[in-house]
């Protein structure tokens, strides 16, 4: 995916702009109706009112007006409620909600078809068979309305609530770490830090924020320019600075110092405040660590989403492990940096196993879904979930007051192993 291709996804995961183009429809098919005269040979079997169709464009008017200001209210307490009850990084999902956006922008075009239709109406610039067209549409409308406000009614009931919110923070990392697993290196070649070249040209980050999309295309046609190669060490999420190289670029003597290589290289990366889910499957398992961080704090104490949370990070780390076909190399002159499992568990597992160290049945599930993940893929995963889990069962024995409690998370331990 290049750059402007991420950048208009992102755009078209933003409200105002699915408002936009449904309220611009809106107004075209209002429009668009006052010249049924000229393009329409036929008359309708029977006269349409002007009044007729005004008094239904009125309520429809002021009827998606009133709903949309209360939805918008609804909205946001439903994020205010994600922010403190779930996470403020998962009220990012929430807003780019899909059937949020088409049902507002549904009541937003509903409002200003209506309006538009009620102006030009009152100018005279509807005939007979224009009011018949109008009216034609306004029943399209009415009926998608009613459609929209059926699927509205059934997604309240869900929105903003601490299940919904986490789902959709596993499917997104479901989706992520999918993408990742068919793409390990982004399509280019793997990395190996011993062996960058002594003379390669550092490529230095020229902000201070975190690495949300890498364009391999651009760097793979930035290299054939050049004549050299990509060696990308800052992948998505990576936290960078002035003195933090995203990349380093080697090539023949001569070409390494070009002022312009360095620009293109950097443009290459897209450096934003926050982390993004979309190239960065780390994010959303740090999330979900979040999640059940909050779940055991003492104002919440909701123990049964963190162990839902557990549940959850197990099922998602387990796609790690699966074996993954074959990689195509699409850019053979771009080497990335692949993941560490140490740092995927780290994300997943380490608060979880800090905050609820003192809680025995946390303990007792995160000893038991590690134990599981110790048994599935390479060497490096199952390395990483050991070691998890030693630190976490450390933390217990420091944590737990009673010694029944150390007991039987031991005999747990060992029954996993066992099994």
């Amino acid at each position: 995916m290049s750059r402007w291709r991420w950048i208009l996804a992102q755009l078209t995961r933003r409200l105002w702009v699915r408002a936009t183009l449904i309220g611009m429809l809106g107004v075209a098919a209002a429009l668009l109706a006052a010249l049924a005269e000229r393009f329409i040979p036929w008359h309708p079997a029977t006269e349409m009112g002007a009044d007729a169709v005004y008094d239904i464009l009125t309520i429809i008017a002021s009827s998606m007006l009133a709903v949309t200001t209360f939805s918008l209210s609804v909205m946001t307490s439903a994020y205010g409620s994600a922010a403190s009850n779930v996470t403020p990084r998962a009220t990012r999902l929430l807003m780019e909600d899909t059937l949020t956006q088409n049902v507002l922008s549904t009541f937003i075009g509903s409002f200003l078809f209506s309006m538009v239709g009620i102006v030009v109406l009152k100018t005279g610039a509807y005939g007979d068979r224009g009011r018949f067209v109008l009216f034609l549409v306004t029943v399209a409308v009415i009926a998608l309305i009613v459609v929209s406000l059926l699927r509205w009614i059934d997604h309240l009931t869900r929105l903003g609530q601490v299940g919904e919110t986490t789902r959709k923070v596993e499917q997104t990392t479901h989706q992520a770490i999918t993408a990742r697993r068919e793409r390990p290196c982004l399509g280019g070649l793997p990395l190996l830090l011993d062996s960058l070249p002594v003379d390669a040209l550092p490529i230095l980050a020229n902000t201070v924020g975190y690495v949300q999309f890498i364009d391999m295309q651009a760097l793979s046609l930035c290299a054939e320019e050049h004549e050299g190669f990509v060696h990308v060490v800052a992948i998505p999420g990576s936290f960078v600075h002035s003195s933090t190289p995203l990349a380093w670029f080697s090539a023949t003597p001569g070409r390494a110092n070009d002022q312009a290589l360095i620009e293109a290289v950097r443009d290459g990366f897209t450096v934003g405040d926050e982390r993004s889910y979309d190239q960065d499957p780390r994010f959303g398992l740090m999330v979900m660590s979040e999640i059940a961080c909050r779940a055991l704090s003492p104002a919440v104490n909701d123990h049964g989403t963190a162990i839902d949370v557990i549940g959850r990070l197990t099922r998602l780390l387990s796609l790690f492990a699966e074996p993954a076909a074959k990689e195509h190399i699409d850019y053979p002159r771009v080497q990335v940096a692949a993941l560490a499992m140490s740092d995927v568990f780290e994300d997943a597992f380490m608060l979880i196993a800090r905050d609820g160290a003192a809680h025995i049945e946390i303990q007792l599930r995160l000893q038991k879904s590690l134990q599981a993940l110790a048994q599935l893929g390479d060497a490096d995963f199952r390395s990483a979930a050991l070691q998890q889990a030693a630190l976490a069962f450390e933390r217990a024995e420091q944590a737990l007051a009673l010694e029944s409690d150390k007991h039987r998370l031991r005999c747990a331990i060992e029954a996993a192993r066992t099994r």
